[in-house]
C-alpha cells in the first residue's frame, strides 16, 4: 500500500478504524476482529485507530492483543478525553493535565506497548485552556511515552492555540461525500501548519457502503437507531444521496465504498482516511479503493451529487461536544 505523511509521521495511505469491533456498531467477534486487524497489517497497512472510551477501555486490550509480536508493522494512534466508567456510563470530557497523564498511562498498560504513536486529544475540554491540557500531553512526548500529538473534533483557532505549544501532527474530523463542513472552517489552517488530516466515519458510519435501506436494517444495540442522520425522513433523504453514489459507481465499475475512499483520497495528499469495519471482507472491499482512479470529471460529478450541507439531520444527538 503508498503511504502518506500526516506531519511528519508516515503512514499508510488507509488505516483502519477499530472502535467498531468492540461497540456502538452491534455485536462483534472478537476473533474475527483480531483477524480483521492482522489482514490490514499483512496488506500493508499500518494505521490503526483506538481510543480509551471504545467499550469502554476493551478496545485498546483487543488490539494489542491483535499486534502482539508485530509492533514495528504499526502506527498506534489512540485517545483521551471522553472519560467513562468500566460500566459504560458517561462522566464527561476531561482534559486536566493530571488526567492526560493517567489515561496515557492507562492506555499503555493496556495495549500492551511501550509507547503510543500518535496520541489525540478525543474531545475539546473547553473548562481547560487548550495549552493545559496540550502541555500534558508534549510532556508525554518529553517523557517517550507519545512520540506525535493529535487533536479531534477541534476548531480552527483551538488547533492554532494548540499547535503554538507543541507542533500537532493530525487533526481527526468526521469527513466525508456526505459532510463536508471541514473544508472551509479548519483545511485552511492546517495547510498553512503542515497538518495533516484523519477523516473518521468516512463512509458515513457505513451508509454511503449502500447496505442500509432501512432502519431496521441496524442491530438493536446500533447506536444509529438513535442518530438524527439515520431517523425517519432524514433516512430517506440521505438514501438519495446513497442511490446516486451507487450509480457512478456502478459506471466506473467499484462499490459504493470504494468511490467514496477514493474520492476522500483525492482531497488531497496530506488526507488518510480510517473506514471501520470488523470483518475481513469489507476490508478488502475497503482496500480496493486505492487502485480506484477517478478523473476530474468524475470528481465535479461527485461534487454535484453531494455538496456541502447535503446530509439531512445533525452528526449526532448533541452536538455541544463538538468544538468550532
Amino acid at each position: 500500500m503508498e503511504t502518506r505523511t500526516l506531519g511528519s509521521l508516515t503512514v499508510s495511505a488507509l488505516g483502519l478504524g477499530c472502535m467498531g469491533m468492540s461497540e456502538f456498531y452491534g455485536h462483534g467477534d472478537d476473533n474475527e476482529s483480531i483477524a480483521t486487524i492482522q489482514a490490514f497489517l499483512d496488506a500493508g497497512g499500518s494505521l490503526l485507530d483506538t481510543a480509551d472510551m471504545y467499550g469502554p477501555f476493551t478496545n485498546e486490550t483487543l488490539v494489542g492483543r491483535a499486534i502482539a509480536g508485530r509492533r514495528d508493522d504499526v502506527v498506534l494512534a489512540t485517545k483521551f478525553g471522553n472519560e467513562r466508567r468500566a460500566d459504560g456510563s458517561w462522566v464527561g470530557i476531561n482534559g486536566s493535565p493530571d488526567y492526560v497523564r493517567a489515561a496515557c498511562d492507562a492506555s499503555l498498560q493496556r495495549l500492551g506497548v511501550d509507547h503510543i504513536d500518535l496520541y489525540y486529544q478525543h474531545r475539546v475540554d473547553k473548562t481547560v485552556p487548550i495549552e493545559d491540557t496540550v502541555g500534558a500531553m508534549a510532556e508525554l512526548v518529553q517523557a517517550g511515552k507519545v512520540r506525535h500529538l493529535g487533536l479531534s473534533e477541534a476548531s480552527a483557532d483551538t488547533v492554532r492555540r494548540a499547535h503554538a505549544v507543541h507542533p500537532i501532527t493530525a487533526l481527526q474530523t468526521e469527513y466525508s461525500l456526505w459532510e463536508r463542513e471541514p473544508e472551509t472552517k479548519v483545511f485552511p489552517v492546517l495547510a498553512e501548519l503542515g497538518i495533516g488530516f484523519v477523516p473518521y466515519s468516512p463512509l458515513g458510519r457505513g451508509f454511503l457502503s449502500g447496505q442500509f435501506r432501512s432502519p431496521d436494517d441496524f442491530a438493536a444495540d446500533d447506536f444509529r437507531r438513535h442518530s438524527p442522520r439515520f431517523q425517519g425522513e432524514n433516512f430517506a433523504r440521505n438514501l438519495q444521496l446513497v442511490d446516486r453514489v451507487k450509480e457512478l459507481a456502478d459506471a466506473k465499475g467499484c462499490t459504493p465504498a470504494q468511490l467514496a475512499l477514493a474520492w476522500l483520497l483525492a482531497q488531497g495528499a496530506h488526507i488518510v482516511p480510517i473506514p471501520g469495519t470488523k470483518k475481513r471482507d469489507r476490508l478488502r472491499e475497503n482496500l480496493g479503493a486505492v487502485d480506484v482512479e477517478l478523473s476530474a470529471e468524475d470528481l465535479n460529478r461527485l461534487d454535484e451529487l453531494a455538496p456541502a450541507g447535503v446530509a439531512a439531520g445533525a452528526r449526532y444527538p448533541n452536538m455541544g461536544t463538538i468544538d468550532v
